[in-house]
């Protein structure tokens, strides 16, 4: 819980010493990006598994 609050005060910090306002969205994308490859990784084992079984 304290590495998530010491992270986002790193975000924060990020975007307010950030160059332009496209350094904001490349931040949002670095931020999202590990959640959706571990969703489609997910949906892939999750697909595998049911054309194994099925």
């Amino acid at each position: 819980m304290v590495n998530l609050l010491l992270l986002q005060v790193d975000i924060e910090k990020k975007l307010q010493d950030a160059p332009d306002s496209a350094y904001s969205i490349g931040v949002f994308i670095g931020n999202m990006l590990p959640f959706v490859v571990l969703v489609v990784i997910a949906y892939l084992i999750y697909r595998y598994q049911k054309k194994k079984n099925g």
